[in-house]
């Protein structure tokens, strides 16, 4: 989610032409001067209108020219506003008390649930909601076009005069105003993409493959083209719930709608020849993750003609300020209703003060030229695991007129125009790679194909070596690179020693993403902090990372690492690969030994183990979406589930390797959205080593002596506190996204998020591996399961997590931490 925030603040660094005739805003109050929200506004004659919002504000536009204004809501007199001329903002309206409503009106404030037309129209649509649009056919096709574009909005002549943009001011001649908001802005990038896709009821898939893309002044760049397809996933707005950047709104059409919206009927009328009713909808509670607006709905199949959506301001939602969705549906026949547009647009800011400048983003999603009961073979809608066809994103201008299904303003096709000149200035590219580096952690130097970094690695402490400053780079030709070097180099201050990292890596085979891998290690590392270890040379350095530790920090090991291998993914994220490793683990500093006896009746002991080792891992990852199609790729998102099998053989002699064991290990997590309750996020892992190996090869629960939240490790164990040889680990933590803190009102404003956790472990260590044991380290077991739990505050700031957590037993253990508190920052919506 970093990432994807760090990407909206580039895009406000380098920071739709409107057709409307007539414009209109204003705010409307009642006879006392208190705010009306939620009223009704439209024009006259028309099913162009919006609903007020929370503080009776609006805004409204259409392309075509009316003269009248009507504003309406329950419990007040409907007034008519002439409209003096094409554009009349800020508008002053007073609604007037009502005392004879009409019979299917309801009073304002919270409807009733009982005797309410709009209910029983609801209750209908719940009903037919599977029988409408596609889900009526076994398989469907049709076209789709999606356009995106991003906005600097609230451009006023103060703005453009910032120093920020000397010698950029030519990009201020395509300033306009938003239709749906009336605030300028100025468009700064566009994607379109067309794609055809397929879906087959009866089994459940579905499939989209894209034809064409084009960026403004980005070319192929894949991270800003997935970015986008991420935060603007597809939505069904007749399920229950509709996920928008990684939380769950309530639909209005939602069969528990009735529990957090009021619903109004407001009106009926022809629409395109279909008798429809206008249902006004409206929160019951503020901070939930709801919208306000109206939709209209057919009196006969029951199948929405058209919605418009807004979310609460104050919805517990960080960066966005306002979003607005609208959908349009054609009716194939007298049965069937088709989404035919759908338009999204979020205002992206760091406030949500009504004067703050932020982003718009815009999703326009056209669909086209269905066709139904066409059906394919199964292999038809397998995903290629690594298929990347440059031609797709360098399309002429032939084939967008073709396949464009509305064409694009003078102003849209003028971004294009803007950014291909805006990339020739200095200062643009200074602010560009400046963000970049930001985002990626690198600093790239385009001239020698190399990137230096990562940037955020550069300084780190520790008790043995002190203050240690690491250099470090890659190659890069591009995101798709199909081979990479990568290496670094530190040096500790109080050790005064030298230590290196490299690696390489080459893309054998594109279609099945068969890669070569290999390369060594040498530095001071605290093992024992991961129960399902990694043999990535280069992977995090728990030892270097700990500027803020608390308690003893000098159980640290010299760790010499050499791998090769070789890894495949033959289907779309099932993974697996095999590995040749040899490792040497010796004590840092003479303040801890990994001692054990290589002769125990005769007390000969090593301080160093050297061990060969050969392992096979396989991991599944369904839905996982990556970015890149070279020998490297990043995760868009990390929701998706994740299970890791790895076996490993350890050979005693093979180059002077010391003992003989294999160790199986499994790891599953998966983050799980559970509708308005929030996010629950289970971590299982179990593991078990046959065989006599060290205190080195064991595996340790994972401690955590940081003031930071460490994933899976446990925030009130000491480093080595227990030792085991089999395990089975489970971690439970839900997030309830605001969901508690919402419904009390003095805490409601902070858009603060209440997380509980309990983390426990069993394992055992047998004889035989304690009766190696030489170190100074007693090996305890948790034979009787250890477990804590914790309660957490996030959102602190926007940016900062809290955890309070407490030792559930083993109190009675020497240096035992009852109580610890961990704390975490993040960029999350």
């Amino acid at each position: 989610m970093k990432n994807k925030i760090t990407f909206l603040l580039l895009f406000l660094l380098v920071s739709v032409f409107s057709w409307g005739q007539t414009k209109v805003s204003g705010k409307i109050t009642d006879q006392n001067n208190q705010d009306v929200p939620f009223a009704s506004v439209y024009f006259k004659n028309s099913t162009d209108g919006v609903i007020a919002n929370e503080y009776g504000k609006f805004y409204l536009e259409s392309t075509k020219t009316y003269d009248v204004l009507i504003v309406s809501f329950v419990g007040y007199k409907t007034l008519e506003i002439p409209l003096a001329s094409k554009t009349n903002l800020d508008l002053k309206i007073t609604l007037e008390d009502d005392n004879t409503l009409d019979e299917v009106k309801i009073y304002a404030g919270k409807t009733s649930k009982k005797n309410n037309p709009a209910l029983d129209i609801l209750r209908k649509i719940w009903e037919r909601k599977r029988k409408n649009g596609l889900y009526m056919f076994s398989q469907y096709e049709y076209d789709k076009y999606e356009k995106v574009e991003f906005d600097l909005n609230t451009i006023d002549s103060a703005y453009q005069k910032k120093k920020l943009f000397k010698g950029m001011e030519f990009i201020f001649a395509q300033v306009d105003t938003n239709r749906i908001t009336g605030k300028t802005y100025l468009p700064i990038f566009i994607n379109e993409n067309i794609g055809q896709v397929y879906g087959d009821n009866t089994n459940g898939k579905k499939i989209e493959k894209t034809l064409g893309n084009k960026n403004s002044g980005f070319d192929t760049n894949q991270h800003i083209i997935e970015f986008i397809k991420d935060l603007y996933v597809e939505y069904n707005i007749y399920n229950n719930y509709i996920r928008l950047f990684d939380k769950d709104f309530v639909s209005p059409l939602s069969r528990t709608g009735i529990n957090v919206y009021n619903y109004v009927l407001a009106d009926s009328a022809f629409i395109d020849n279909k008798w429809c009713y206008n249902i006004v909808y409206y929160p019951r509670r503020k901070g939930e993750l709801t919208f306000k607006g109206d939709f209209w709905v057919n009196d006969s199949t029951f199948a929405i003609k058209k919605i418009n959506m807004e979310a609460s301001k104050d919805a517990n939602i960080n960066w966005v300020k306002e979003m607005y969705i609208e959908q349009e549906f054609d009716v194939l026949n007298d049965s069937v209703f088709l989404l035919t547009k759908d338009h999204f647009m979020s205002d992206f800011a760091l406030s949500k003060r009504e004067k703050s400048k932020g982003v718009y983003g815009k999703r326009t999603s056209i669909y086209k030229h269905h066709k139904f009961d066409i059906e394919h073979p199964s292999e038809f809608y397998q995903k290629n695991v690594n298929a990347y066809d440059d031609k797709v994103y360098k399309r002429d201008e032939d084939f967008w007129k073709t396949y464009r299904f509305e064409s694009l303003s003078k102003d849209e096709l003028g971004i294009y125009k803007m950014l291909d000149t805006l990339k020739t200035v200095p200062k643009f590219k200074f602010l560009f790679d400046l963000s970049s580096t930001v985002a990626s952690n690198y600093y790239n130097i385009d001239k020698y194909k190399f990137d230096f970094g990562p940037i955020f690695s550069t300084f780190g402490y520790n008790d043995i070596e002190g203050l240690r400053l690491r250099a470090g780079g890659r190659t890069y030709f591009g995101p798709n690179d199909k081979w990479r070097l990568e290496g670094y180099g530190a040096y500790g201050l109080k050790d005064n020693q030298f230590k290196y990292g490299i690696s390489a890596k080459v893309l054998l085979h594109n279609d099945s993403r068969l890669i070569l891998f290999g390369g060594n290690r040498r530095d001071i590392e605290q093992i024992g902090v991961s129960l399902t270890e990694t043999t990535d040379v280069l992977g995090r350095s728990f030892a270097s990372n700990s500027l803020f530790a608390s308690g003893d920090n000098t159980k640290l090991t010299k760790i010499n690492l050499t791998t090769v291998g070789i890894e495949i993914e033959p289907v779309k994220n099932l993974k697996f690969s095999t590995a040749f490793n040899y490792r040497t683990l010796k004590p840092a500093s003479d303040l801890f030994n990994l001692n054990y006896y290589v002769d125990k009746e005769n007390n000969i002991i090593s301080n160093e183990t050297k061990q060969s080792e050969f392992n096979l891992t396989a991991e599944y990852t369904p839905k996982r979406k990556t970015i890149g199609y070279g020998v490297d790729r990043t995760d868009v998102d990390s929701k998706y589930l994740r299970m890791f099998l790895k076996y490993t053989q350890g050979f005693k002699g093979v180059l002077d390797s010391d003992f003989e064991y294999q160790k199986i290990q499994f790891y599953a997590r998966k983050p799980m959205l559970l509708g308005g309750f929030g996010t629950l996020t289970p971590t299982f892992e179990v593991g078990k080593t046959f065989g006599e190996v060290p205190l080195g090869l064991l595996s340790v629960v994972p401690g955590n002596q940081s003031w930071f939240n460490i994933q899976n490790t446990f925030a009130n164990l000491n480093y080595y506190e227990f030792v085991t040889d089999q395990y089975a680990s489970l971690h439970l933590e839900h997030n309830f996204g605001g969901r508690l803190f919402s419904r009390i009102p003095w805490l409601r404003d902070f858009n603060l998020r209440e997380i509980v956790g309990i983390r426990g472990i069993y394992g055992k260590i047998s004889q035989e591996n304690i009766n190696l044991n030489a170190s100074d380290i007693t090996y305890k077991a948790p034979s009787d399961p250890y477990y804590e739990y914790y309660i957490g505050v996030g959102n602190i700031f926007k940016i900062f997590r809290i955890d309070f957590s407490w030792r559930g037993n083993y109190l009675d253990m020497p240096d035992a931490r009852r109580f610890a508190v961990r704390g975490s920052f993040g960029i999350y919506f």
